[in-house]
C-alpha cells in the first residue's frame, strides 16, 4: 500500500509539473499580458505581450506588430523575457530528471539511490522553474497596478489592465511549485528496504501495473 501511494504521488507531482511547464510556454508567447480597452472606441481593443502588441478591431480583425528593439522595451518586459525562457528550459530539465527517477521506470531500477537523487533534482528544478515564472508575471502585474493608479496621469488617458496571460502564468508557476514539492516530499520519505533479488523488481512492476489500470492490488 505504501508503494502504491508513493508511485501515485510521483505521478501526480510529475503531471502537475508537466501542466505547469506547458502553461509557462503558452504564457511566454501569448500576447495578452496587458489589455487596454478604449472607452471612446469600444470596438478597438489593444493587447500587449512580451514579443508584440496587437489591436483587435471589429471591422479589420486582429493586427499584431512585433517589438523591433529589445533594449527599447520597459525593464519589466526585458527581464520577463529572460526569466520566462529560463523557466521553460528548467521545466524541460526537470521533466527529464524526474522522469528517469520514477519508481515505475525500469531504467536504473537496481540503483534506488540514483533514482532518488534524480527525483530530488527534478523537484528542485521544478521549484526554480516555478519561481522563474511567478517573478516576471507578478512584476508585470505590479507595474500595471502602479500605472493604473498613477495620479499624475490625466483621467482621460486609457490605462492598461491585467491580461489573461498573467493569470495563466500564475497558474503555471503554482503548478510547478506544487509538483516539485510533491516530488521532493515523496523522494525524502523513508522507504522500507525492498526484498532482495528479482522479487523486489517483480513486486514493483505489479504495483505499477495495478496503478496504471486504475485498480487496487487485491493482495493489499
Amino acid at each position: 500500500m505504501a508503494l502504491v501511494f508513493r508511485v501515485a504521488t510521483q505521478l501526480v507531482g510529475l503531471s502537475l509539473s508537466l501542466l505547469g511547464w506547458v502553461l509557462s510556454i503558452i504564457t511566454t508567447y501569448l500576447p495578452h499580458w496587458k489589455n487596454l480597452n478604449l472607452d471612446l472606441n469600444e470596438m478597438e481593443n489593444w493587447t500587449m505581450g512580451l514579443w508584440q502588441a496587437c489591436v483587435v478591431q471589429e471591422e479589420v480583425g486582429r493586427q499584431c506588430k512585433d517589438f523591433e528593439s529589445f533594449l527599447a522595451l520597459p525593464a519589466e518586459l526585458r527581464i520577463s523575457r529572460i526569466l520566462m525562457f529560463l523557466s521553460n528550459g528548467l521545466g524541460l530539465l526537470g521533466l527529464l530528471a524526474s522522469g528517469f527517477g520514477l519508481d515505475c521506470l525500469r531504467v536504473g531500477e537496481t540503483r534506488p539511490g540514483l533514482k532518488k537523487g534524480l527525483l530530488i533534482l527534478g523537484g528542485t528544478v521544478f521549484w526554480a522553474a516555478g519561481v522563474a515564472t511567478l517573478v516576471p508575471v507578478s512584476w508585470v502585474a505590479h507595474v500595471t497596478v502602479q500605472e493604473f493608479w498613477d495620479e499624475t496621469m490625466p483621467e482621460i488617458v486609457p490605462r492598461w489592465e491585467f491580461g489573461e496571460a498573467l493569470f495563466l502564468g500564475w497558474s503555471a508557476g503554482f503548478s510547478l511549485l506544487l509538483g516539485g514539492c510533491l516530488l521532493n516530499c515523496v523522494a525524502c520519505v523513508t522507504q522500507a528496504a525492498p526484498a532482495p533479488g528479482p522479487y523486489a523488481v517483480a513486486e514493483m512492476q505489479i504495483q505499477c501495473l495495478y496503478l496504471e489500470n486504475g485498480t487496487a492490488d487485491p493482495r493489499v
